[in-house]
């Protein structure tokens, strides 16, 4: 789950991670006493939605009196933004952070995430901060540090001191990154982070360090024991199947494909979508019903599934373990009645009541197609979608 910027930095003020002054709005009538809080004669405006790169699409502007800051926020709120990390996806623009300016002396960027590879929390670093990171990871990756932690130690100062050498830090700036770094890693322990990003990290003139950027994502699976964090989720933000289909305990995720998927387990809905491309066809989604689906769930996901203009045929691929076979094919049954299918279902069910599951769906009296295997299955739905 994604917070907005202005969330973010809320929970960096909590562990005492410094950010520029600021105020979010949610409309016009509040911008003129945001800026009175916020104070001086110069400001600057960001849209608040779920993805970085917004500088560069136009939603953040630096605005120097109180006029063009009506006239740019006027501008943004109500509309929607796509930025190069959105895919080409416009998201709607609610609100707004008004915040000051600050003289910036130098861009660094750092960020936390957790590394699957090493099976740590890893702080990432460069002192090539700023709009053009993902160039400099590219171009420069001798420019970007990392530092893994021992979970069972936790961060240890001399290696907030080795990365502050090696960015070049002195003086005020140099004691201040132990304790953004102390705070950003207390921070993602404590509310289930899996990952933290500020981009940038600025020094000021005065050789402060300030979170100009703000990133967080949290660990889906953990949200059931961060309900205060669950009270910020901005569903707008999110594809509106995706969002329901969390709302089910459904794992999904859009493609751009037109054969429709439901799978059980995330390994076989991968081996599922490899052997549709490989007999030509395009997956429209990722779609796991999960290991303790109902017929309700069933239900559920048959009709997320057919929500989609672009399907032309739906495979369902049941392996029947902890999932009876039968309730799969109950499931089907109700979903298909509920919402009126009217293009090809092809379903292998196999395991639990394998037997019973293909007499029920069989007795249906349903345009049903059965198969004999996953290949047999992935080929029969790639020639009805065509």
């Amino acid at each position: 789950m994604n917070l907005h910027e202005y969330q973010a930095k809320e929970l960096f003020a909590a562990y005492n991670i410094p950010t520029p002054k600021g105020k979010m709005i949610n409309g016009l009538s509040q911008l003129n006493s945001a800026l009175e809080e916020v104070g001086g004669d110069k400001w600057v405006v960001k849209a608040q939605i779920h993805a970085g790169a917004r500088g560069k699409a136009g939603g953040v502007k630096l605005v120097t009196n109180k006029d063009e800051a009506h006239k740019i926020s006027q501008q943004l709120l109500g509309s929607s933004l796509a930025t190069l990390q959105t895919a080409g996806k416009e998201l709607p623009i609610h609100s707004l952070l008004i915040e000051e300016t600050l003289n910036i002396q130098a861009e660094l960027y750092l960020s936390l995430v957790v590394d699957r590879v090493s099976k740590t929390h890893t702080f990432v670093l460069s002192s090539s901060g700023g709009m053009d990171i993902e160039e400099v990871a590219a171009q420069s990756p001798e420019k970007i540090f990392s530092v893994h932690i021992d979970g069972s130690v936790g961060l240890m100062p001399y290696q907030s001191r080795e990365v502050a050498f090696a960015l070049g830090l002195k003086n005020t700036a140099f004691k201040q990154l132990m304790l953004v770094m102390n705070g950003l890693y207390k921070l993602a322990l404590d509310k289930d982070i899996s990952l933290l990003e500020i981009n940038p990290l600025i020094i000021t003139d005065e050789n402060n360090l300030v979170a100009l950027d703000a990133k967080i994502n949290i660990d889906f699976n953990a949200l059931y024991r961060q309900a205060e964090l669950v009270k910020m989720r901005d569903a707008s933000q999110e594809d509106e199947r995706e969002a329901k289909a969390a709302d089910n305990q459904l794992n999904y995720i859009a493609l751009d494909g037109n054969i429709g998927c439901m799978v059980n387990g995330a390994g076989l809905a991968m081996a599922t979508m490899d052997l549709i491309k490989l007999n030509g066809g395009e997956p429209a989604n990722f779609l796991d019903v999960g290991g303790g689906a109902t017929p309700e769930r069933v239900a559920e996901a048959f009709k997320l599934i057919l929500s989609s203009t672009t399907i032309k045929s739906i495979l369902v691929n049941i392996f029947g373990g902890i999932v009876r076979c039968d309730l799969i094919a109950e499931g089907i049954i109700k979903a298909v009645k509920e919402v009126g299918l009217t293009i090809p279902v092809v379903v292998r069910l196999e395991g639990t009541n394998v037997e019973l599951g293909r007499e029920i769906l069989a007795n249906s009296a349903l345009d049903i197609i059965s198969a004999n295997g996953l290949a047999d299955a992935a080929k029969k739905v790639v020639e009805m979608s065509k």
